[in-house]
Parts: C-alpha cells; structure tokens; sequence
C-alpha cells in the first residue's frame, strides 16, 4: 500500500532553517506530483508547495515565496521542503501530499502523518 513518511520536524530558531522529507513506498513514485501542505491547530490546512511528478514545475504559496523551497529526488522516492529563513507564522505540522497524476491539479489521495515544525525562540 501506499506510504507517506515525513521527517525531519523539530524546533528552530526565528530565522533558522530546515529541511523536512518525505519518504514515499508503495507506488511509483515518479509518476505523481506531490505538494506540502501545513495545519496549525485550531486552523484549516494550507496549501504551502507542490511539484509536478519529474520536477520541471514548482509552485510556492505567497506566504512563504522567497523562503521555501521544493524539490524532489525520484531515484530515492523522496520529497523534499527546504525552509529559510522561519518565523513563528511558520510554525505548524507539516503533511507530504500525493496527487492522483501527474500534474498538481489533480485530487490529492494519499496523506503522510505530518511532521512537526516549531519555530520559537
């Protein structure tokens, strides 16, 4: 079946930056776009990125242009968001999201467990 792992969560610094990922089994990953997408408690979800299945197209929400960054590394089956640059705005748990194709206009299905990021002094 499908798996979503996301990792890389913790606490940092206003200002600091980290890495989180995803690690997907059960399918090929090559095949779907994937996007990232963050809750904080209490609130709705948010859409924050999302790439296309080979990575040629990238999408960034206002919010965080300029700060985030997403990519991916097919041979490893693996997701990537790198953020910069962090505010305590920014703070939230953090989901990897798989489209049902290619592209990220299509539904998302598969939902990882989410990876914490706290960004506090």
């Amino acid at each position: 079946q499908v798996q979503l792992v996301e990792s890389g969560g913790g606490l940092v610094q206003p200002g600091g930056s980290l890495r989180v990922s995803c690690t997907a089994s059960g399918l090929t990953f090559g095949s779907y776009a994937m996007s990232w997408v963050r809750q904080v408690p209490g609130k709705g979800l948010e859409w924050v990125s999302g790439i296309d299945h080979t990575g040629s197209n990238r999408y960034i929400a206002d919010s965080v242009k300029g700060r985030f960054a997403i990519s991916r590394d097919n041979a490893k089956n693996t997701l990537y968001l790198q953020m910069n640059s962090l505010t305590p705005e920014d703070t939230a748990l953090y989901y990897c999201s798989r489209a049902s194709g290619a592209t990220v206009y299509h539904e998302y299905d598969y939902w990882g467990q989410g990876t914490q990021v706290t960004v506090s002094s």
